[in-house]
């Protein structure tokens, strides 16, 4: 049995600097992007942004945001939950799926009830709850698939 937790980083700070190191070395979003969202996270009393990792002892296996626009042109489809990613290693347990529905569970206590994300997978979302919205150009002029989740109000 996995021995894992997620943990919303405000409420552990003094894991940004190893948070924005790891996302950065996952994403190659330079580190400082990640340490500013992090820390506008910390005393902010708006829902976006927030920073979410799974912890298996003192290792990140993964972690996922919420912010207001993910490197796309749709800038009305907000929040957007970001970056998600868990450790190759750590793959196939289900982790991605509670960590995003810790995420939706979180941002719902927050007000807000509907999320997007861009990726490129097909059929990874779905089974979460995410369904399929439209192509959405990026920032630099792909097209990728945008997803919406709806939740319960």
């Amino acid at each position: 049995m996995d021995n894992y937790k997620i943990i919303n980083i405000k409420n552990q700070p003094e894991l940004i600097e190893n948070a924005a190191v790891w996302f950065h070395d996952k994403w190659r979003v330079p580190t400082e992007e990640y340490r500013k969202s992090m820390k506008e996270s910390l005393g902010s009393i708006v829902p976006v942004p927030q920073w979410y990792l799974v912890m298996e002892g003192g290792r990140i296996i993964g972690g996922a945001g919420v912010i207001q626009n993910d490197f796309h042109k749709r800038k009305d489809l907000t929040p957007n939950v970001c970056a998600l990613y868990v450790e190759e290693d750590r793959r196939c347990r289900g982790i991605a799926g509670e960590l995003l529905q810790f995420i939706c569970g979180d941002m719902r206590k927050n007000g807000i009830y509907t999320l997007y994300l861009i990726t490129d997978h097909t059929s990874f979302y779905e089974k979460y709850g995410w369904e399929y919205l439209c192509m959405a150009e990026e920032d630099e002029g792909c097209m990728t698939r945008m997803y919406i989740y709806k939740g319960q109000e």
